[in-house]
C-alpha cells in the first residue's frame, strides 16, 4: 500500500499528489513515469514523475482528469492510500548520463504545453542542481491552467509564458513565442526539449527542424498501460519501429511519425480501432514487458 501524503489542485480538474513510495524515490531520474493502481481490480495508469524527495522517500504526480479512472483518483485525499505503485519505468533524460562539464557548454530551452509542465519541473531541477542553466516555455490555455509557475521559476534560467488567450505573459502559442524568441530576440538555441499534447511536439519539432536545432520529445502522451504489452504507444522512429513505454519516453522530435502516432491514439479508444490496428501491424502491433518495481 502506498500512501497519499499530499493532495493540491493545480487548476481546474488538475492535481498533484505526493506518494509514499521509498524504492521508487531513491532510484527515480528526470524523465522517468510510473504506474499507479488504484486497488486490486483498478487500472494500470502511467504517469510522469513530477518530483522525488530521496530523504523523506516520496514522489510526486501530476494528473488530467481526462476518463473515469483519473476522476475516480481524484477523490482520493491525503492520508489514503493506492494498492500499487511501480517504478521507476522509462529510460531518463538522455542528458542525466552526459558529461556535466559539456551539458554546460550548450544553451537548453524546454517547452512544456499544459501538464508538460509536470515532466520539465525534474529536468529543470535536476540541470540546475548541477549548475547547468535551461530556459523554459510553459504554454496552456489561459492563466489559470498554468502550472507550477514558482517551481520552474527556481530552477530555470529564464522562464516564459504563453497563454492562448492572452491572459497571462505572451499571447499566442508556444511554438510562436519561441520563434519570436530565436528570431526577434536572437537566442542561439542548440537543444529543445519538448512535452506535452502530441499536436503540440508535432508543430514544435517542426518549427526546430527549419532551424536545425536538434529537439527531443517525450511521448508520454500515447502510453495506454505502460507495460509495452498493450501495443498503445507504438510509433515509428526514424522508420523503425519503437514503443514509448519501453524504448522511450523520449525520442528524436525530427523523426518522430507524428501523424501515425495520432492516428493510432484515435484508433485506439475503439475496440473497432484496435482490430485494425492489429491487422494492419501484424506481429509489430505489440511491444515487450519492461516492468520494474517497487517492494
Amino acid at each position: 500500500m502506498y500512501k497519499i501524503t499530499k493532495k493540491e489542485v493545480l487548476a481546474p480538474n488538475i492535481y498533484l499528489m505526493v506518494i509514499e513510495a521509498r524504492r521508487i524515490a531513491k532510484s527515480a531520474l528526470p524523465g522517468q513515469f510510473l504506474i499507479v493502481k488504484m486497488d486490486e481490480k483498478g487500472e494500470r495508469i502511467p504517469l510522469t514523475i513530477c518530483d522525488y524527495d530521496k530523504k523523506e522517500g516520496t514522489v510526486t504526480i501530476v494528473f488530467q482528469t481526462v476518463g473515469y479512472s483519473t476522476q475516480r483518483m481524484a477523490k482520493y485525499e491525503a492520508g489514503e492510500y493506492f494498492s500499487d505503485v511501480v517504478g521507476p519505468l522509462g529510460k531518463p533524460s538522455g542528458f542525466v548520463n552526459d558529461d556535466i562539464e559539456e551539458l554546460k557548454k550548450k544553451k537548453i530551452i524546454f517547452v512544456a504545453g499544459g501538464v508538460g509542465a509536470a515532466p520539465v519541473y525534474p529536468q529543470l531541477k535536476w540541470l540546475h542542481e548541477h549548475g547547468i542553466s535551461a530556459d523554459a516555455i510553459v504554454g496552456c490555455k489561459s492563466k489559470n491552467y498554468l502550472l507550477l509557475e514558482e517551481k520552474m521559476k527556481a530552477v530555470a534560467g529564464k522562464l516564459y509564458i504563453a497563454t492562448d488567450d492572452g491572459t497571462y505573459g505572451y499571447k499566442g502559442f508556444v511554438t510562436d513565442l519561441l520563434k519570436d524568441l530565436i528570431d526577434k530576440e536572437k537566442k542561439e538555441y542548440n537543444l529543445v526539449i519538448a512535452i506535452g499534447p502530441m499536436i503540440m511536439m508535432k508543430f514544435v519539432s517542426k518549427l526546430t527542424k527549419e532551424y536545425g536545432i536538434k529537439t527531443i520529445v517525450s511521448l508520454n502522451p500515447i502510453m495506454v498501460d505502460g507495460t509495452g504489452m498493450c501495443g498503445g504507444c507504438r510509433v515509428t522512429v526514424g522508420g523503425e519501429v519503437k514503443f514509448a513505454c519501453v524504448d522511450g519516453p523520449e525520442f528524436d522530435g525530427h523523426l518522430v511519425n507524428f501523424e501515425e502516432a495520432m492516428r493510432r491514439q484515435t484508433l485506439y479508444k475503439t475496440e473497432e480501432g484496435r482490430k485494425l490496428l492489429r491487422a494492419e501491424e501484424g506481429d509489430t502491433h505489440h511491444g515487450k514487458c519492461g516492468l520494474g518495481g517497487d517492494e
